[in-house]
């Protein structure tokens, strides 16, 4: 489900949950349990990783469909607070992207410091209108500190999908690499941010994200996504979601 992997004094949370990293409780409490481990052992800093050909597929669908509203409330409750842990966290988080991020993969991504995507066909972007959930205002919010407001307004509305050339250029994604050197190009930025003084270096890191943290922190997306999740509208394109993928397999 996770697998934690020690490069010295960076640690490197690699998301392995069969088929596609797709989120779900058991995923989520697995982040924020490795997250607390690798902080506990002294990491200075931290990479968020998934699978070559897919970071995480965001938010497993099937599995939630058919859940009470306390797990699905559980459910967003827990995913704000790994978003909210990873840009409250002490050290650099660099995620980097071996695939395919949309949705709930792109969340995690965007609450990183900054987020290293291998080149290709690969696609990231917050997708969650076209399948019927409203994007949250705290990630809306996030989204425009990446873009801007006018490119965060709009891919939001339409949903948009876009090749990690494209979030390139926008600013959703921070450097595009061969995917055999993603690895090796995440570990180097890491380890030049933590050749700089370490104090004024995270001190600085933080300071720029006080607006976003309290954001975060004073959301109540939790309740108005649960909510948004057991409409007629959301429950239907979920459903139809849901039948497109069984009928692909």
């Amino acid at each position: 489900m996770l697998e934690i992997i020690s490069h010295g004094d960076i640690t490197e949370l690699r998301m392995n949950r069969t088929p596609a990293n797709a989120l779900n409780h058991d995923l989520l409490e697995a982040i924020l349990a490795g997250y607390a481990e690798a902080l506990d052992a002294g990491a200075r800093g931290l990479i968020l990783s998934g699978q070559p050909g897919m970071f995480c597929a965001g938010i497993d669908v099937p599995e939630l469909l058919g859940q009470s509203r306390s797990e699905i409330q559980r459910f967003w409750s827990l995913l704000f607070r790994t978003g909210h842990t990873l840009a409250a966290c002490p050290v650099p988080v660099v995620a980097a992207l071996a695939g395919h991020s949309p949705a709930g993969g792109a969340v995690l991504a965007a609450h990183c410091d900054y987020r290293i995507a291998a080149d290709g066909t690969f696609k990231i972007g917050f997708n969650e209108v076209q399948v019927g959930l409203p994007l949250p205002a705290s990630i809306l919010y996030l989204f425009k500190d990446l873009v801007g407001t006018r490119l965060a307004r709009l891919g939001g509305m339409q949903g948009q999908l876009m090749l990690m050339a494209s979030a390139l250029e926008i600013g959703l994604v921070d450097e595009l690499v061969p995917p055999d050197v993603l690895e090796e190009r995440t570990l180097e930025f890491l380890r030049d941010l933590l050749a700089l003084p370490t104090v004024a270096m995270n001190t600085t890191r933080m300071s720029g994200k006080q607006e976003l943290l309290k954001v975060l922190s004073t959301s109540d997306d939790v309740d108005k996504t649960t909510a948004a999740w057991f409409t007629d509208e959301t429950q239907s394109a979920m459903k139809r979601l849901v039948e497109s993928l069984n009928k692909s397999k």
